[in-house]
This record gives C-alpha cells, structure tokens and sequence, in this order.
C-alpha cells in the first residue's frame, strides 16, 4: 500500500510545475520587479554632449550616462521589491548634461505595475513592472513603437 502511494508522489516531484509530465515545464528564469526606463543615445548626444539619465521610483534612484549615439538604444532601471505587488508608484526622471549640468529633461509621473509571469504563468517568480522611454522633448512616454536598431 506505501509503494502505491509513493509512485504517484514521487511523479509528480520529478516533473516540477507540469501536472505528471503533461503540459509546459517551467523554464529557470530569473527576473525582478521593476520600474525601467530606454532611450536612444543619440537623442541626449554623446562624447562631449553626453548627458546623465538619473531614474527615481519614491526615493530609490538609479543614474547612468546616456551612452555612445552608436548604440541603438539604453535602459536604467530600478528595482523594487518582490513582493510590490499591484500598485502604482511615483517615477522621475532627470536628464543632464554631463558638460554643463544643465537639467535637458525633467519629467515625473505614476506607474501602475504590470504582473509579468517570466517562466509561465503557473511557474514563479511573479514580478511587477513598469517601462517607459525617456524622449528628449516629451519625458516619460510610452515605449510602444519605438524602434530599437537603426
């Protein structure tokens, strides 16, 4: 009787998230929550007219300089916690030249955080994210559309 019970067990131990080997295996990737923010090197220049992308959600921050104009695009973003959950959050955003430290951009909104299920959506981990595209003239907008090569 022990034996009858511990097969079934043991099958199902052995094939991780799919039900006794049916359906779709978790895959192992690692993922965090989030709030991010891409942009094209090129809009903030480069070389001597660098400029330094500076991300905030409340009051953690993440900074970078915008990179070569070569590049097709660059992100920063800053991380939040697992457990964040659906809500909405504070977001900044400064942009200034390296050169001079002038502010170029200047922009702050709300992010409602989106559950993203990166192995599947019965896999962990469950994170929450947000992402937008620093544009030059417009501040934090929507990602949707933008090219990412030249």
């Amino acid at each position: 009787m022990r034996r009858v019970l511990l097969t079934p067990l043991l099958a199902v131990s052995l094939t991780g998230c799919s039900l006794l080997g049916q359906g779709t295996p978790c895959t192992e990737a690692d993922a965090d929550s989030q709030v991010s923010a891409v942009w094209k090197p090129a809009d903030f220049g480069g070389g001597p007219n660098e400029a330094k992308v500076r991300l905030c959600v409340d009051d953690t921050c993440e900074e970078r300089t915008s990179g070569s104009p070569d590049d097709p695009f660059a992100s920063l973003s800053v991380r939040l916690p697992d457990d964040i959950g659906a809500s909405t959050v504070p977001v900044r955003l400064t942009v200034t030249s390296v050169k001079s430290g002038d502010t170029v951009v200047e922009d702050s909104t709300r992010a409602k955080l989106t559950e993203q299920h990166p192995n599947g959506t019965s896999c962990p981990p469950t994170t929450w994210t947000a992402t937008f595209r620093a544009h030059p003239d417009k501040g934090l907008t929507s990602p949707e559309g933008m090219k990412l090569q030249g």
